[in-house]
């Protein structure tokens, strides 16, 4: 497998880029679809989250493949490639299989150590197996990324520092408007980060929690879901119809938004017409979780409100950073390491393989002719003695065969390993067609239109 990485995130583009780059409704899919469609390409998998747009795939063609895959994220994301190209980053192979355990460990998260990615990295898999894009490659690799995050999370103290982007956010919102014990909260949409948000408003002590969905029915799931956790504290949780966002925000103190909405949700008319209805003093606190933005920018300049959005949150994390030097983070770099190397050295080995089994059967195939022609030689042998020949034959070979495919094997687990391979294959004249049969069809998605 020839893992390549190509994407762009918070660490090499502007958040406006990244929020003018973001995929909507079908487009992941789109993507996904073409990226695995390109010739170039064996098996594809896509990272977006609004902090990351990444593909991984398994490819023939170095070159081939950044240059491709560049052109359809350009077309995928509307964004002009010249301009794209100055902010994407590509991993091959080794590094590239060290960055996606890196992310999976929350090493490359804009709030270090953060665990949510996690739960994103298992949805990219997810989808890339529903959409028959990823093969045997792409599933080891995931599985074995998941394995490294929960790892580093239960091996260091890296959890216990690393916040959600949520719990980032609500420090901020606190800094700039209060503490958000005793506030009454309106969460705008019910997907995985609304429903982190609504979760963690019940934990922090809000008063209310409405909770404000385009599909009524998944809001009230979420509270009938958290009316339960509010349970005994006082506080309720309630939906509002999202045509009764505008009455909904002057009641709020704050307001959480994650809408995946293609366009604005929360304009700056209708926060500005929300606070002039408000009472007191207290300004209106909102956090944009959104990618691109549900809350229109224009708010930032707004009396009596205070926004916070990924913009003010990747400048925030930047500030913060060195203080991730008193977590546990060398200890997660050291676990990534272990683990990228014990990865690829599992893979070298797995790669040589089919050419021992190849070269063991082809020895059987010899002893078999070979035993044949003995019988037409001797046919007075009796059914013992030839037993007893064919058995010691295929002795003898199976111990000149053990050693040197044993100590392949160990060799092959190490860098470079591929060439002891192709050095067995040449030395015993093995047929590529044999080696390639035991290894099995390919089992990434068929071409073009042979995809079901």
């Amino acid at each position: 497998m020839s893992l390549l990485v190509l994407g762009l995130s918070h660490r090499t583009a502007p958040v406006g880029l990244l929020e003018r780059a973001s995929l909507t409704g079908d487009a992941p899919q789109r993507l996904l679809h073409a990226a695995a469609a390109a010739a170039p390409v064996g098996e594809a998998s896509l990272v977006a989250t609004c902090n990351r747009i990444e593909l991984y795939v398994d490819v023939d063609k170095f070159h081939a493949g950044v240059a491709d895959l560049s052109v359809l994220l350009a077309e995928h994301t509307g964004v002009d490639l010249e301009e794209l190209t100055a902010h994407l980053y590509v991993h091959y192979e080794d590094r590239a299989v060290h960055h996606l355990f890196s992310v999976a460990c929350g090493l490359d998260s804009m709030v270090v150590g953060e665990g949510q990615i996690l739960g994103q990295l298992r949805d990219a898999l997810s989808l890339a197996q529903e959409q028959h894009t990823a093969g045997r490659g792409l599933n080891e690799l995931f599985q074995q990324a998941l394995r490294v995050g929960k790892r580093a999370h239960s091996e260091t103290g890296i959890d216990k520092a690393g916040q959600s982007l949520v719990t980032f956010g609500l420090e901020r919102i606190a800094a700039g408007a209060g503490p958000v014990a005793g506030m009454r909260a309106l969460v705008v949409g019910a997907g995985s980060m609304s429903s982190l948000a609504a979760a963690t408003l019940a934990r922090a002590g809000v008063t209310e929690l409405a909770i404000a969905n385009r599909t009524p029915e998944r809001a009230e799931r979420l509270a009938a879901t958290l009316g339960t956790a509010l349970s005994g504290t006082g506080a309720g949780a309630r939906t509002v119809p999202f045509a009764e966002v505008g009455t909904a925000l002057a009641e709020a103190d704050l307001v959480i938004s994650c809408t995946g909405a293609a366009g604005i949700v929360l304009s700056a008319e209708a926060i500005a017409a929300a606070v002039s209805k408000r009472s007191g003093t207290t300004p209106l606190a909102l956090l944009d979780l959104a990618m691109p933005r549900d809350v229109d920018a224009a708010a930032h300049g707004l009396d009596g409100v205070h926004l916070v959005d990924l913009e003010t949150l990747a400048e925030a994390a930047r500030e913060v950073e060195d203080a991730a030097g008193a977590l546990d983070v060398e200890a997660v770099r050291r676990i990534v390491a272990e683990e990228v190397d014990s990865f690829g050295a599992a893979q070298r080995a797995a790669a040589i393989t089919p050419t021992v089994v190849a070269l063991r059967a082809m020895a059987s195939e010899v002893v078999s002719t070979e035993l044949e022609r003995l019988d037409g030689r001797l046919p007075e042998l009796d059914a013992r003695a030839r037993a007893e020949l064919a058995q010691t034959v295929r002795r003898v070979v199976d111990k000149l065969l053990h050693s040197p495919t044993v100590r392949v094997k160990q060799l092959a687990g190490e860098p470079g390993g591929a060439s002891y391979a192709e050095a067995l294959r040449e030395l015993f004249d093995l047929d590529p067609a044999a080696v390639q049969a035991v290894a099995g069809a390919p089992t990434s998605r068929p071409k073009g239109g042979e995809r079901g």
